[in-house]
């Protein structure tokens, strides 16, 4: 009877756990992909809108010195953070006016639905939760908890951000994006108040320096935003 050697059998698992971690990953990918186009079927601007926001939330993740598990988190929460607005009617969704109260409610608890569903899924537990707080103020004032500063978990500061920079600057049917300058202004003027003022400094470091790029993505031209 052949005998393994002990080399030989440790070889034999340390390949078996990789192929493991290969199908693990390749399971998260789809999962994530599967959900985008969940997105893009619901509304095509929000799809498209959170791939940017995954290229943007890395840059500004990878400049803060996040650690490999963070990023993963970061990814996952940028690209899906509005997951949970495949609960809320398309009347409020593509309402080209302002919503009523009842409305406005009912929007915000698209963060709260998105937290539902990915929390059942294994491994996405911890982006789940930054995807719950990625409405939360710097100042407390956000929701749907009310978190304050470091309270609020770093991803969901970074996705806060950069969600709202390029709502900013994005073109919608009923409304044309901003300029590029106003959408700095804004974001400088609620830095420390609706934004974390060292997220807003990360981004705004390198989105100054491509602006081009930028402008390219969200779907306004350069001319007009200057």
């Amino acid at each position: 009877m052949l005998t393994l050697s002990p080399a030989v059998i440790e070889a034999a698992e340390s390949l078996k756990v990789k192929q493991v971690e290969e199908q693990v990953s390749a399971l998260r990918t789809s999962v994530i992909c599967a959900f985008n186009q969940l997105l893009d079927l619901k509304d095509l601007n929000t799809g498209v809108h959170s791939t940017r926001l995954a290229e943007w939330g890395m840059r500004v993740g990878q400049e803060l010195g996040l650690e490999e598990p963070a990023l993963q988190n970061l990814e996952i929460a940028a690209l899906l953070h509005d997951i949970g607005k495949v609960g809320i009617p398309d009347a409020i969704l593509r309402k080209p006016g302002k919503l009523e109260a009842d409305e406005y409610a009912l929007m915000k608890k698209h963060p709260e639905y998105g937290w539902a569903v990915l929390r059942m899924l294994p491994g996405f537990e911890r982006a789940a939760l930054d995807i719950l707080h990625h409405h939360e103020s710097f100042d407390g004032k956000g929701y749907p908890a009310g978190l304050k500063e470091t309270e609020v978990p770093v991803v969901s500061r970074i996705v806060s951000v950069i969600d709202a920079f390029d709502a900013m600057v994005s073109s919608r049917p009923y409304r044309k994006g901003l300029p590029f300058e106003e959408a700095v202004r804004r974001l400088i003027l609620a830095s420390g108040t609706q934004f974390d003022p060292v997220v807003v400094q990360c981004f705004l470091s390198f989105a100054q320096t491509e602006m081009a790029g930028v402008f390219a993505a969200a779907g306004t031209s350069v001319s007009s935003a200057l």
